[in-house]
């Protein structure tokens, strides 16, 4: 029986390699605590029993930006040269989501983390969008801008039968001719390739690359490419993905 009156979300930590530390962007933490959540950055761990409890205690989890996804977990080996991946991050989060997957408990993954669901759960990633992507139309979209990060940078394109659309039209939120349009940040050099079974894209951007996804035969399973943890003070669509996922975790 819970003993505290808020969801208590789970923050997968950032981990920085060189300062042999672990540590995490205040939006991450403000985008949940604004919305009613209660956020714990967690420590990492590849015990069975340590990761089964986390996933039973916790209501909600965020799998947060961050390092490169192994190829190895999408059944791939390396093929270019400026991968930067987290080995003990992966092997943290691999069982942890399918833990959670399988318990049914409210998820958000945000840019790594987007990437990273859809690997563990059957898809396919683009190694490095620059080299490897086939461009979809003309137009030329910069996947990974410079700060300040706060700032849009692109649109992208929500289809009207995806959650996510339901949710921004009804406080109208969307722009563009057809009303469909979101603009949002990007700091990503990897991307979808193929979307797994059993999720659906909510966001592409124009150049075809699915920008967001859920889940729909659960709770809550959503994911973005784009970083409303840079963006929530200053954007109401980021704050409003942040309240979405805080109210599905009150229930959990």
């Amino acid at each position: 029986m819970k003993n505290y009156n808020k969801p208590l979300i789970a923050v997968l930590p950032l981990v920085d390699k060189d300062r042999d530390s672990f540590w995490m962007l205040p939006g991450y933490f403000d985008g949940v605590t604004e919305a009613g959540g209660l956020p714990v950055m967690l420590s990492l761990t590849s015990d069975p029993s340590d990761i089964k409890e986390i996933a039973e205690t916790f209501d909600g989890f965020i799998f947060t930006g961050g390092p490169d996804v192994a190829p190895e977990i999408y059944g791939e080996e390396i093929q270019v040269d400026n991968l930067e991946t987290c080995p003990e991050r992966d092997a943290m989060e691999v069982p942890l989501l399918k833990e959670v997957v399988e318990l049914d408990k409210p998820v958000l993954g945000i840019c790594r983390g987007l990437q990273f669901i859809n690997a563990v759960l059957g898809g396919t990633l683009y190694q490095d969008l620059p080299t490897q992507k086939e461009p979809g139309s003309e137009i030329k979209i910069k996947h990974s801008q410079e700060a300040p990060y706060d700032k849009p940078c692109h649109e992208v394109h929500l289809f009207k039968d995806a959650s996510l659309y339901k949710l921004l039209s009804k406080h109208e939120l969307l722009s563009g001719e057809d009303g469909v349009s979101l603009k949002v940040n990007s700091c990503h050099h990897q991307g979808i390739k193929k979307l797994a079974p059993g999720l659906r894209p909510m966001a592409q951007s124009p150049d075809n690359l699915i920008e967001a996804f859920e889940m729909p035969d659960k709770e809550f399973i959503w994911a973005v490419q784009w970083h409303p943890e840079f963006m929530q003070k200053v954007d109401e669509a980021s704050n409003r993905i942040f309240e979405e996922f805080i109210e599905h975790c009150k229930r959990a």
